[in-house]
């Protein structure tokens, strides 16, 4: 049994990490940046070390610096989290090499499933429906021009070792198609050194549905039921939950096997994630394969209590999975919104700063993964979220419902958040009704942005309040202080004052 875990990744993920860990009393290894000297996952961990500058190409994407450390405090295995090097297929190799477990997927998946035209060919051969397109890289833009003839507009250009919506490029009108063809070259060779890119039919205004699987190094594969994820803003998911509320009980079964047979594809271990595209007539079309740990699993932990972490760990362990397809049901509804710093009056910019004034919610059927603490401070290098927030309930009504009370009972203070921009595409009746796409944001941008205004206006004004009443209280202890101090010898209380400030803080 794996007795140390070194976490190769950093804030939210790595502190989600550890806490499976403490129960299973994994001890833990955090690294950190030079600009993480103060991320709570740095104090959570049983033991950590500085693996380089803030650069993430100098820290958390040293790959000499992590092995090193995980030796150095003779660590059983690593955890990659998401991001960073989780999907690195030379990372998953060297750690093979080195004698340490990585827990994750094999280095030949993250290779095959990692080169989208790769995985397209595999899928086709096992039989997985893909969108209809170029199964070998373009090699010139006339074969682009063609191809996009033969497919029929609209298409998409997508780079081949893409990901997080890079690389893609959307051609509605012939005469876009060079201007298309290059950039998406450029962002390609830009983002990931890699500038292949092929071509497929654009399915308008899809679902993009994706379904967790779990695999063990004995050939057993289950599925975990899928996760919608059609609330996106260029191409990142913003909002998502489980059970979808477009899937049939018949679709779910088929979509799901077709996950299983996805992953036995390419002899995969581990937990996955096997993306779809799916049409309004629930059509379905395989888009990619995660081999890692999603950002979102935490949702499909609450509807089938399970932790997928320690799964991860069993399975890296060499354990045989403890149940099988037709022990798993989905139990009630969960919902989980990305927290970020990020101003979305002006184009979703990052916002780093220090957090003056932090209330997480609570309550039943609450969850927050979370790494800050008041009197952070939000670096600049990396991604902007923050936490993430999770509900569960017994249906989706309600666990809508208390989504919309815990964004209200959110306050973060010192930066700015979309807090308020979630709390309002929550009261979007598309959203409500379960009727939405990709495009729902677009579709719905200039709602959601004078909502949002006026949400931030309401918000800035109670903070003025707060300001005013807190300035109040001030002057008055400063006037008191003295009167006491000079007039009066018994032991000065502080109960007064710890009343006056808990009071501010309930505002």
């Amino acid at each position: 049994m794996i007795s140390k875990i070194l976490v190769a990744n950093r804030g939210e993920i790595a502190m989600r990490v550890m806490r499976s860990c403490k129960e299973m009393g994994i001890k833990t290894v955090a690294v950190y940046s030079e600009a993480d000297r103060t991320s709570r996952h740095v104090f959570f961990a049983d033991e950590a070390v500085c693996i380089g500058p803030a650069q993430s190409s100098a820290s958390y994407l040293n790959i000499d610096n992590i092995i090193a450390a995980a030796k150095k405090f003779n660590a059983d295995a690593i955890h990659p989290g998401y991001g960073f090097l989780s999907e690195n297929a030379g990372f998953a190799e060297r750690c093979e090499k080195e004698g340490i477990i990585f827990i994750g997927a094999p280095h030949q998946a993250i290779l095959d499933m990692g080169d989208k035209i790769t995985a397209r060919k595999l899928m086709i051969a096992a039989g997985v429906p893909v969108v209809p397109g170029t199964e070998s890289p373009l090699q010139s833009y006339e074969e682009a021009l063609e191809t996009a003839k033969k497919i029929g507009l609209p298409v998409m250009i997508k780079a081949s070792a893409g990901g997080g919506g890079k690389g893609i490029r959307i051609i509605r009108e012939i005469n876009e198609l060079k201007n298309a063809y290059d950039s998406a070259i450029s962002e390609a060779v830009s983002s990931f050194a890699n500038g292949t890119i092929y071509m497929e039919k654009l399915i308008e205004h899809p679902h993009h549905i994706e379904f967790q699987v779990l695999a063990d190094k004995h050939g057993n594969v289950v599925h975990l039921f899928e996760r919608e994820c059609s609330i996106q803003r260029k191409h990142q998911k913003v909002i998502e939950e489980t059970p979808s509320p477009i899937m049939t009980d018949k679709v779910r079964k088929e979509m799901g096997a077709i996950a299983v047979k996805a992953a036995k594809a390419v002899k995969y271990e581990g937990a996955g994630t096997i993306e779809f595209m799916v049409d309004d007539k629930l059509n379905y079309y395989f888009l990619e394969m995660n081999t890692r740990l999603q950002v979102e699993h935490p949702i499909t932990e609450e509807v089938l209590g399970i932790d997928l972490v320690k799964e991860q760990i069993k399975v890296a362990s060499g354990e045989v999975l403890r149940f099988k397809q037709e022990d798993l049901y989905q139990r009630g509804h969960a919902i989980e919104c990305r927290i970020c710093a990020e101003d979305a009056e002006n184009g979703f910019t990052p916002t780093p700063g220090i957090i003056k004034l932090m209330t997480e919610p609570s309550g039943i059927g609450v969850r927050v993964d979370s790494f800050c603490y008041e009197g952070y401070e939000i670096p600049i290098y990396y991604d902007s979220m923050l936490s993430k927030l999770v509900v569960w309930a017994a249906n989706r009504t309600y666990a809508i419902e208390r989504m919309r009370r815990v964004l209200y009972e959110y306050k973060i203070t010192g930066t700015k958040t979309n807090l308020s921009y979630l709390r309002k595409i929550l009261e979007v009746p598309d959203f409500i009704k379960g009727h939405y796409t990709t495009s729902f944001l677009e579709d719905n941008k200039k709602v959601l942005e004078s909502i949002t205004l006026e949400d931030e206006s309401e918000e800035v004004h109670k903070a003025e309040d707060i300001a005013a009443i807190a300035a109040y209280f001030d002057y008055l202890m400063n006037e008191e202080r003295p009167a006491i101090c000079v007039n009066d010898n018994r032991p000065i209380s502080r109960w007064r004052d710890f009343g006056k400030r808990t009071i501010l803080r309930s505002l």
